[in-house]
């Protein structure tokens, strides 16, 4: 198993409080750390919630979600110079402009994308500004200059160091006006996941990761909501259809052999809709499972 360190990263700054800053402490408390055998780095705290949209960007937050970015890096930057496996525990897909600053640091990463939805939204279409909608486009440099250019070092991953994997979202985010996925990402929508199956979308996936140019590894974003809505009801923006946990842990057990991968995120999941405890625990149980396959 690889020698894993968590970070908990509770920041809803990119969404709302709901609940979802509660997934580290359920993770944690579904034993998570010891099935993984896991180190723990702490806990970056957000600044305070703001639910006014800022008037210049037309984002919740920006400012706040730009420090703790900042924030966000050291901390997994640590983890990273002392040679572990950053797993953080959001919050919202926010975070991953943080973890992905972290790498932007030191090197030309790519990122494997597992997402039911695209995040690709401008701000000027979506219509709440929550980040967790857009973080994938302000990732690649897209969008008000606050986020997309942090530390003056954007885009953190280019467009063709990315595959997003499992989204779902295509009518509804044409419906609302995202703008167009570039084409130089690598997209795998669920009906093609399907088609080529799991373990051939992950192997797929990882080549495209680990070619020319991106030797330096690879993030995994997990927003659970790429999960079959029956599976993961606990999210707050729901839809239909998803991968399966066989499925989940066959992405994520091909992503993670060979060495590839540099570090994990796992978002969204909410458990104050997971009133048992039954949820975290098959998502925890599915993420040491895909560890453990490493031996």
């Amino acid at each position: 198993m690889r020698n894993v360190t968590i970070v908990e990263a509770p920041s809803v700054l990119g969404l709302r409080p709901t609940g979802v800053e509660d997934l580290p402490a359920a993770l944690l408390g579904a034993g998570l750390a010891e099935g993984l055998g896991a180190g723990h780095a702490g806990r970056v705290e957000p600044p305070p919630y703001d639910p006014e949209r800022d008037p210049a960007t037309g984002i919740l937050n920006p400012d706040g979600i730009a420090a703790y970015s900042v924030a966000l890096a050291d901390a997994v930057g640590e983890v990273l110079d002392e040679g572990r496996f950053p797993v953080v525990l959001g919050g919202d897909c926010s975070v991953l402009l943080g973890n992905l600053l972290a790498l932007r640091r030191r090197d030309r990463h790519g990122l494997l994308f597992l997402d039911g939805h695209t995040d690709f939204y401008q701000p000027s279409a979506e219509p709440a500004g929550e980040v967790a909608s857009m973080e994938l486009a302000l990732a690649t440099g897209r969008g008000p200059r606050v986020l997309a250019d942090l530390e003056g070092r954007g885009p953190l991953v280019r467009d063709e160091d990315v595959v997003a994997l499992g989204f779902r979202d295509a009518e509804e985010s044409a419906a609302y006006g995202m703008q167009s996925l570039p084409t130089a990402l690598h997209a795998l929508e669920l009906d093609t996941v399907r088609a080529l199956g799991a373990a051939e979308s992950a192997r797929r996936a990882v080549r495209l990761l680990t070619g020319d140019g991106v030797g330096a590894g690879y993030w995994i974003h997990l927003d659970v909501d790429v999960l079959d809505d029956a599976i993961m009801p606990a999210v707050d923006y729901r839809q239909p259809d998803g991968l399966t946990w066989q499925e989940l842990e066959t992405v994520l057990r091909t992503a993670l052999s060979g060495g590839g991968a540099v570090g994990l995120t796992v978002a969204i999941f909410n458990p104050r809709l997971d009133p048992d405890g039954s949820i975290a625990q098959s998502l925890g149980d599915c993420l040491v499972r895909a560890f453990d396959s490493q031996g």
